[in-house]
């Protein structure tokens, strides 16, 4: 292949910002960078002497430059971020895009329901957040719960209800959908839960304790009595989870840390004054990079319009001002980056920091079990060390109801989430396993024998001799015959430690020690294949036996569905309902009532 030859192109760039894109000789973008200055900046990787090696590793993989001119830097490093999510460039820091965080909301109901979410915002209701995690959601749910008693029933169940549920007698809700509290108090309730969460936790004690005393005025005892323990719940609150000297009640915590190589940028979450958690994530491609390219990496692939906060305080010295421009265009508003923080921000920033170094020494430490235990596989069955990516397949089903196949995938050192697959399996004999292995392996193994994806080193098989047999006959249909494959046979009780390994060229059986490494690794990615499996295997039967037999029924979409099922509190109701009280529904004529009445016996 002829040297790559810059001149023509750095002879054209103009002195403008903008984003180039290095290009390899298999059209591949292996890095998107931003520039203040495309001439300068694309001119600089042409130099003799570069630093980096791995700077000098992908020049000399450049085969063409593209580039885009743009209206400013801050517009550059917004294009910039967007180009490196979508195209994930082989030489650029890349932070997995986490589109999904929860928050919670309060719904734009007559009687707003609390709850979590995870998604799509939609007009109408209030949101909060983004939270870390799952369980930070959760637990800020039962908390709120517990001090302003909103309800968080689905409304299907609270438009049904005929007396108070378990929430209600525990005292987690005021029962709004018996009428034991008017729209009113609820709205207010409601309306203090909401700055609860936007941090205004001042406003909120002081309308509690003027209720208290307009109640205490009246010689309302009982009622002043449960404002005052709605503070004293509050302040309970505020005494365990409120951060001080923080200027404004959102705010981001950044640390980076460094190991061997690998960075980790630990998170520090506070929304409405209060300290949610922590989240830590380890880049790709951080070889060679310093803290520095990392931090800014996660600064402009992260942040979103929807969940930057007014603040950001880290401890690494990084050019700010672009960023700033960028994320408060992007925002709509202000976002301010702290490099110096003081007081405690500074004790905040530690934490971080700590965290971050823990998740990469605990990261160090799982890889190299994981390497020993590879090693000791490889021992114990007698693998070549090229043995690496390892594929495991099982089948799961209920006597043959809602048949799924599993394939989960161990390469370079770990399990590889992004790559397992799921097959749904239709059109053979209900409990049929043999036919579901012959399915799944014949789909997978035919796309990778023409090259659509990566070829395994080893091939588990989660069965006996059966279901090894009927492998062996695919991989040798589909011409991948070579590949060696070992059937997992279940011990004695199907107790773990007494599997047997099965071995396709040589029809061996082989039992390892409990205590082997190697036994351990063979263990894991079985049990992952079977999660993996049982997981889409109870989805796909729970959503077979709710599915409505009303959505069989011509005529009958989701609108006039809804309204059937409210109308008649579930499918019971609706088959138990004549043609006339079906047709009293709204949009349900006579004629379609009729329909839905016969269909239904």
């Amino acid at each position: 292949m002829p040297m790559f030859d810059p001149k023509p192109i750095l002879k054209n760039l103009p002195n403008l910002p903008g984003v180039y894109r290095m290009i390899n000789a298999s059209d591949d973008v292996i890095y998107v960078g931003k520039a203040k200055d495309l001439k300068k900046r694309v001119s600089s990787y042409f130099n003799k002497n570069l630093p980096s090696p791995r700077t000098r590793m992908m020049v000399s993989n450049i085969a063409r430059i593209e580039t885009t001119v743009t209206r400013s830097e801050a517009e550059a490093l917004l294009l910039e971020s967007n180009l490196i999510k979508g195209l994930m460039p082989r030489y650029n820091v890349l932070f997995r895009d986490d589109k999904t965080y929860p928050y919670i909301t309060l719904t734009g109901d007559a009687f707003p329901r609390l709850a979590f979410h995870r998604g799509a915002q939609r007009k109408g209701h209030q949101y909060f957040g983004p939270f870390p995690n799952a369980v930070a959601v959760r637990e800020s749910i039962q908390l709120l719960q517990k001090v302003f008693k909103l309800r968080t029933c689905e409304n299907t169940v609270f438009s049904n209800r005929s007396r108070p549920c378990l929430q209600h007698q525990i005292e987690r809700c005021t029962a709004p959908c018996v009428d034991l509290i008017s729209e009113e108090d609820y709205r207010n309730d409601v309306h203090q839960a909401a700055l609860f969460l936007q941090g205004k936790t001042t406003e909120v004690m002081d309308e509690l304790g003027e209720k208290m005393n307009q109640a205490a005025h009246k010689q309302e005892y009982e009622l002043a009595a449960a404002f005052r323990d709605r503070m004293q719940a509050l302040r309970q609150v505020q005494a365990k989870q409120f951060v001080s000297d923080f200027n404004v009640s959102d705010a981001d915590v950044i640390a980076c840390a460094e190991l061997e190589g690998q960075h980790c940028i630990n998170l520090v979450m506070i929304r409405g004054g209060r300290h949610l958690g922590d989240r830590s994530f380890i880049p790709k491609n951080t070889d060679g990079e310093a803290l520095e390219s990392s931090v800014e990496a996660f600064l402009a692939q992260h942040y979103g319009a929807q969940n930057t906060p007014p603040l950001i305080v880290t401890g690494i010295k990084i050019e700010t001002s672009v960023l700033e421009e960028a994320l408060s265009e992007q925002a709509g508003r202000k976002i301010k980056i702290n490099t110096n923080p003081i007081g405690d921000k500074r004790v905040w920033l530690k934490m971080a920091q700590t965290n971050a170094e823990l998740a990469l020494s605990q990261r160090a430490a799982t890889t190299a079990n994981q390497s020993a235990k590879l090693l000791a596989l490889r021992e114990a069955l007698h693998l070549p060390d090229s043995t690496e990516r390892m594929e495991c397949f099982d089948i799961s089903h209920t006597m043959g109801e809602a048949t799924v196949a599993s394939c989960v995938v161990f390469d370079r050192g770990d399990m590889q989430n992004s790559e397992y697959r799921r097959y749904n399996i239709t059109g053979i004999t209900p409990g049929d396993d043999y036919a579901a292995m012959r399915d799944v392996l014949t789909r997978r193994y035919t796309k990778v024998a023409v090259g659509e994806g990566k070829r395994p080193d080893l091939v588990f098989i989660d069965g006996g001799k059966g279901q090894l047999g009927v492998a062996m006959e695919v991989m040798a249909e589909v011409g991948l015959g070579d590949i060696l494959l070992i059937g997992i046979a279940k011990g004695e009780a199907r107790k773990p430690g007494l599997e047997t390994m099965i071995f396709s060229d040589t029809g061996e059986m082989v039992n390892l020690e409990k205590d082997n490494k190697g036994l351990h690794l063979l263990q894991q990615i079985r049990d992952e294949a079977h999660r993996f499996a049982i997981t889409g295997h109870r989805a796909k039967r729970a959503k077979a036996r709710v599915h409505s037999s009303l959505e069989d029924v011509e005529g009958v979409g989701a609108k006039r569905r809804k309204a059937l099922l409210t109308r008649f509190g579930g499918l019971e109701g609706v088959k138990n309902a004549s043609i006339d009280e079906i047709a009293k529904v709204e949009g349900i004529s006579q004629t379609l009532a009729e329909k839905i009445y016969g269909e239904l016996h």
